[in-house]
């Protein structure tokens, strides 16, 4: 039996099925905000098909209140023989969260920092979003110690493509060389090489702010545009796709025990 853990975001809606600590199978599905609990019941039914038997549990963050009242209904009314646990205030993580206001930290920020100190201590996640870029720092006693947002590629890019009269909608993929021979290339470049300076100038940042040696920070990547980032840059120490997932199957772990 598995774990169905979902990681609702902005733009898409990333499910796994976690077994002992390990995603076994992934899809991913647009976050539509118009979608009412029924219509999710038959997008959850449609995608994992006959593995949602596997299933014995499910666990969710979100970070869009309209989706997350929609889920709640779902849950209860389609799942309700599942043991579900949503990551929410009130809900035990087993991670301090010290920052001004724990209850604006992202859901979703919190399971990765819980997933990261599992991994390390001190530690840095960097989740590249189609939204936000997000900075995430746990430190040597395992809290969660705040971090910092940027825009994300997608938000980027649309942004660019909106504003700028002769600029468009590239593919995300490395160009050539830094220097862009036309403005598909230069964009490109912008894109990859552009966000991979920022991340390594935030990282060195975040690791001096902390106050220790850089060798003694890990640092992981995550989020499903990290892959398009990740190799420009000599910062990481580790690459965890499923992060998220990991961090969500350790939180139910923790919240639906008999």
């Amino acid at each position: 039996m598995a774990l169905l853990a979902a990681d609702i975001g902005n733009a898409h809606t990333v499910l796994g099925l976690v077994s002992d600590g390990r995603v076994s199978a992934h899809w991913r599905v647009s976050t539509d905000a118009r979608r009412t609990a029924d219509e999710w019941a038959v997008v959850l039914r449609g995608v994992l098909g006959e593995v949602l038997d596997e299933v014995d549990g499910i666990a969710a963050c979100c970070t869009v209140p309209s989706v997350l009242n929609e889920w709640r209904e779902m849950l209860a009314r389609h799942f309700g023989d599942l043991r579900s646990v949503i990551v929410e205030p009130g809900v035990r993580t087993g991670i301090a969260i010290q920052v001004d206001n724990p209850l604006e930290v992202g859901t979703d920020r919190v399971v990765n920092a819980l997933a990261a100190s599992d991994i390390a201590r001190p530690a840095v996640v960097v989740d590249f979003g189609s939204t936000a870029t997000t900075f995430d720092v746990i430190d040597a006693h395992g809290r969660y110690v705040g971090g910092a947002i940027t825009p994300g590629i997608e938000v980027s890019i649309a942004a660019l493509s909106r504003a700028g009269a002769q600029l468009r909608q590239v593919e995300l993929v490395r160009p050539k060389g830094v220097i862009g021979k036309n403005t598909v290339q230069a964009l490109q470049s912008g894109i990859v090489f552009g966000v991979a300076s920022l991340v390594e100038g935030m990282v060195a940042r975040v690791v001096g702010e902390l106050g220790v040696a850089p060798e003694d920070v890990a640092v992981i990547s995550t989020g499903y545009l990290a892959d398009l980032v990740v190799d420009e840059c000599s910062c990481f120490t580790a690459h965890r796709p499923w992060l998220t997932l990991e961090g969500l199957a350790k939180v139910f772990a923790r919240n639906a025990r008999d």
